[in-house]
């Protein structure tokens, strides 16, 4: 574990000596005193509360039916974000089935119209917390339509699919010939996990019939199927070049591949993310903690284990288990499943943490350091859901009819 003598020498803009704060710390310190899990539908409505009382935060503001981005040692209570709002509208969807919460529903429409209500004139959506200036990024609008592509499909909004091939029309717009998104990215340089962004591309030009949306598609996730090096890591995936890749950035990449792969019948793709789910596999702890980051051939380049990335690569490993690729897969969900249960709080009170999942593992880890970021939790609700329900975040979609090239 990350030591505890990093906290000495962190900024005192986390003010690490108020209460709540001197709280979380010393939960982290102390890990005997992890809580022993419960019942996975107490952990999913948990989760589900607090997603939901991230979006009452905005309640009376300009962003209010967006999601708080979350809760955080430096700002408290965040903006909404539209980015993870959008995929956020699919997890209350599916929570609203599988906890019949039927409110949740509504939770999401809040959602859809905050986020139609953010589209710029060309078709993107802008990046950040959505404020004046700032800048469209591919991966933020595919999330968010991801969200749309829910709207329509659960709930029959034409309003949500036509937005979404807007979106769509920009995001083609901004690829290179070679696949890969170089324009409109974060930090100007090409990320491997924009595969997720890929994937919302994709499930757009099939649901509103446009080949030239399943091509585009398809050449990123070639493209980045191609930066896989011999043990199956990827090149091009971290947030800035020189660095390890997060776990989180790693499962985004993972998810994308397979599920594009799996709608594409392309079993290369989806060979892709069974390569490296393999091989984090093998890099699980027997008490399902898994390093915050790898370099290269996968070697652990982190103290800490990145929460939201082990909530995310739990799914992916759900995925390949439910589409019957070879791999060991029971036993690593069992055992990440239980350690994330260890380590979300759930303690009935309502406080900024009850019920959330932190960014890192301890909550001074380098991913979303002292936060308490929402899609986290949203990534914990969606694994809860598959292993309460077996139930798929997004439902798994009819095939189309579009054909695509090879």
């Amino acid at each position: 574990m990350t030591s505890p003598l990093t906290l000495l020498g962190l900024p005192r803009r986390y003010r690490l000596w108020r209460p709540t704060h001197l709280r979380l710390i010393a939960a982290d310190l102390l890990r005997p005193a992890a809580q022993s899990p419960r019942d996975r539908r107490a952990h999913l409505s948990a989760a589900i509360d607090w997603l939901c009382r991230a979006q009452d935060r905005r309640d009376g503001c300009a962003d209010a039916g967006g999601v708080s981005a979350g809760w955080s040692f430096e700002d408290g209570w965040l903006p909404s974000y539209p980015e993870t709002s959008g995929y956020i509208v699919e997890t209350l969807l599916a929570a609203a089935r599988v906890l019949d919460r039927p409110e949740l529903t509504a939770r999401a429409g809040r959602i859809l119209d905050w986020e139609l209500g953010l589209q710029l004139p060309d078709g993107a959506f802008p990046g950040h917390f959505g404020e004046p200036g700032s800048t469209p990024v591919i991966f933020n609008t595919g999330q968010i339509m991801h969200g749309l592509l829910a709207g329509h499909q659960q709930l029959g909004r034409d309003d949500c699919l036509a937005a979404a091939v807007r979106a769509a029309h920009w995001m083609v717009e901004r690829q290179d010939p070679d696949g890969c998104w170089r324009r409109s990215v974060h930090n100007a340089i090409p990320h491997v996990y924009n595969t997720r962004a890929a994937w919302a591309l994709l499930r757009t030009g099939l649901a509103s019939g446009e080949p030239g949306l399943v091509e585009a598609a398809l050449a990123n996730l070639r493209w980045a199927r191609s930066q896989a090096s011999p043990s199956g890591w990827w090149r091009e995936n971290a947030f800035r070049r020189g660095e390890a890749p997060f776990t989180h950035n790693i499962a985004y990449a993972m998810r994308g591949l397979l599920e594009g792969g799996v709608l594409a019948g392309d079993p290369e793709l989806v060979e892709s993310a069974a390569c490296a789910a393999r091989a984090l596999v093998r890099a699980q702890r027997a008490d399902g903690w898994i390093a915050g980051a790898f370099a290269e051939d996968w070697r652990p380049a982190a103290r800490y284990s990145c929460l939201t990335g082990v909530a995310q690569i739990v799914l992916n490993w759900q995925r390949l288990e439910q589409l019957g690729v070879v791999g060991a897969w029971r036993e690593p969900i069992e055992r990440s499943l239980g350690f994330l249960a260890r380590n979300q709080r759930l303690r009935g009170d309502g406080a900024p943490d009850d019920g959330a999942l932190a960014g890192s593992l301890p909550i001074w880890g380098r991913y979303s350091r002292f936060e308490y970021p929402n899609w986290a939790t949203k990534f914990l609700a969606d694994a809860l859901i598959m292993a309460c329900s077996d139930e798929v975040v997004p439902p798994l979609p009819e095939r189309a009819s579009v054909e695509a090239g090879a």
